[in-house]
């Protein structure tokens, strides 16, 4: 059985978003800020959605639990394809809501940012496109872990939060002014 700590992830995950970063700026040989801002909100937001999508919500002793790897478990996959069925085994209200809300929570900036970021991502069908398959992607990599499930519950969940996130942004652009809102602060889509 592999231990995968939380922290040792998350400074993966942030050096290799930071190779990146330094990559696309030496190509560039500039550096937008005010994109990079929303590059960072966007980082947070899915550093966010690892910790929450891959390691166990207990803590012990005030530390997140590792993701557990143990290759002779990994099948049969922890597997759900029928819509709402596992909702109603929760073991009270407030885990389902708790689920519920925060599978919908995780995925609301991405709708905000996502269009924000990229002009292509200005329709809604688009948004929602990129939204549905950065959680496909997620429950994928989960399937290895039998401490983890793939849930189409997940998907619809967190495809409602990029919905919601998404509406928040087309209520903000038609509040602010239709250039304000979509470019706030001068922020440059990347093609």
């Amino acid at each position: 059985m592999i231990q995968i700590p939380f922290l040792l992830t998350e400074c993966l995950f942030a050096l290799g978003w930071l190779l990146l970063r330094a990559a696309v700026w030496l190509r560039q040989k500039r550096i937008d800020w005010k994109r990079e801002a929303m590059l960072l909100l966007m980082y947070v937001n899915l550093a966010v959605i690892l910790r929450f999508a891959f390691f166990p919500m207990a803590r012990v002793d005030g530390r997140v639990q590792p993701l557990l790897f143990d290759a002779s478990a990994v099948r049969p996959f922890r597997l759900n394809l029928l819509p709402f069925v596992k909702l109603k085994f929760y073991s009270s209200r407030r885990n389902l809501l708790l689920n519920v809300i925060g599978n919908v929570a995780m995925f609301i900036p991405s709708g905000i940012i996502l269009p924000i970021l990229y002009r292509k991502l200005e329709r809604l069908w688009k948004a929602l496109g990129v939204g549905a398959m950065m959680s496909l992607g997620i429950e994928l990599l989960q399937l290895p872990f039998s401490v983890r499930a793939t849930d189409v519950d997940d998907l619809i969940q967190n495809t409602c939060g990029v919905l919601i996130g998404y509406g928040i942004y087309a209520l903000a652009r038609r509040c602010l002014g239709r250039g304000k809102a979509s470019r706030p602060n001068g922020v440059v889509p990347e093609e």
